[in-house]
């Protein structure tokens, strides 16, 4: 008898068929027992007129009867009539994987991940990841961007500053990709429009709950372009059209989470810098401390203030400060102490990074000089710069944290399978 897939069973009703998965659920009682049983197309329970030896955590193969039961989820259940266990549990669980809530320490989560990645609402997280992964690859192709994969291990650090990890590379020192932005910026020059998901890796010793060390960024970068005004304008429609397809296609994930209305604004509101840092200081009596251009503190009111002003769950904050942003990043025509670039804020978190870029050679040294950055191992870059590199710009977005805000997880980590921290290499 052919396996079939436990999601394709309520249309088998009266049938009898063979099912696989995890028994998820046991109940054995004096002369019956039940089992919730978990493939992955979904989980249905079983009934044993009879005491039947399985428990919590077996893989199991089941024969039986499909029987409607409109109490039942999915409308029926299997009356059991043969059990195959085809793997059993040597040790009881840490846990209990039936709860409807683990409502674990975040420690526990991480020490057990194989385990707890079972549980369907740990699992739903990542449902809801493959649907981010998979929609925003096709919105940008139909938007006209070329997926490229770029090299991850470089002979110059991308970002500049001391938050990259260094490597021995044979008899070379080279170091892990703090981001694809050299080599996206370059890969305009060829395609016009392409964008990357992919690894990115920052040093940097941060306790919190929005970083990890290792994380998956969304980036793009797109070529003849008017200001980064245009950028904005196709990240917000990306967006929309990605946000809308997780809503479709994850509804059922979203509601194990209560998350309801997930939509993007046609037009996301927008507010410069040094207008926001007013605002807060106005409205929420809030200072953002000196030699910062916005701290998380800001962060979160900003999301509030765009809430309570246009009803969003975003707000871009534009014209960051120069001396805060990395050399590439192109200085405002009207103010030069601004750039013209921009971060996303989603639910009072910086969700996306991104600017135009500066495409004149000598302007891009110049830059570089005036922030004291020396050119060396960067000449791969640079003199690309030399070639007629067409007006660009791009962003990056963490793609985890996407997920955190989107679901109100407590920390990032919970977003991601096998999360590297200071302190966290292993499983």
């Amino acid at each position: 008898m052919p396996r079939i897939l436990i999601k394709d069973v309520k249309q088998k009703i009266g049938a009898k068929v063979q099912v696989m998965g995890r028994v998820m659920n046991a109940r054995l009682l004096s002369n019956v027992s039940f089992f919730q049983v978990q493939d992955y197309s979904g989980a249905i329970q079983t009934v044993w007129e009879k005491l039947v030896e399985a428990k919590a955590g077996d893989a199991v193969e089941i024969i039986g009867e499909v029987r409607e039961d409109k109490r039942a989820k999915g409308g029926c259940e299997i009356l059991g009539e043969e059990l195959k266990i085809i793997s059993a549990n040597t040790e009881d669980l840490p846990f209990d994987l039936a709860k409807k809530d683990l409502n674990l320490q975040l420690t526990t989560l991480l020490d057990w991940r194989a385990l707890s990645l079972r549980h369907p609402k740990v699992q739903a997280i990542f449902k809801l990841y493959d649907l981010l992964l998979k929609h925003y690859g096709l919105v940008m192709r139909d938007n006209g961007f070329t997926e490229v994969k770029t090299p991850k291990i470089l002979g110059a650090a991308s970002e500049g500053g001391a938050n990259f990890f260094k490597i021995k590379y044979f008899d070379q020192s080279a170091y892990l990709a703090q981001s694809p932005q050299f080599y996206k910026q370059i890969m305009v020059g060829v395609f016009e429009r392409v964008f990357e998901i992919g690894s990115t890796f920052r040093a940097e010793p941060h306790f919190t709950t929005r970083h990890v060390n290792e994380y998956i960024s969304l980036d793009a970068e797109m070529g003849f372009i008017m200001s980064f005004k245009d950028v904005m304008a196709i990240l917000n429609k990306v967006l929309a059209e990605v946000f809308a397809k997780i809503q479709e296609e994850g509804a059922e994930f979203l509601a194990l989470y209560d998350v309801k209305g997930i939509a993007v604004p046609k037009e996301i509101p927008s507010v410069k810098l040094s207008e926001i840092r007013e605002i807060i200081k106005k409205k929420y009596d809030y200072t953002i401390p000196e030699g910062t251009d916005i701290d998380p503190e800001g962060e979160r009111l900003a999301g509030r203030y765009a809430k309570e002003e246009f009803n969003s769950d975003f707000i871009f904050i534009t014209h960051y400060f120069w001396k805060e942003k990395p050399f590439y990043t192109m200085p405002s025509a009207e103010n030069p102490k601004e750039t013209e670039g921009f971060d996303l804020i989603y639910k009072g978190v910086e969700l996306v990074t991104g600017s135009q870029r500066i495409h004149k050679y000598d302007e891009l040294i110049a830059n570089m000089k005036k922030k004291g950055i020396k050119p060396d191992g960067m000449e791969y870059y640079l003199d690309v710069f030399k070639f007629a590199m067409p007006p660009h710009g791009g962003w990056g977005m963490g793609s985890e944290r996407l997920i955190q805000q989107m679901l109100g997880l407590g920390s990032i980590k919970e977003a991601i399978l096998f999360p590297r921290d200071v302190k966290r290499l292993s499983p």
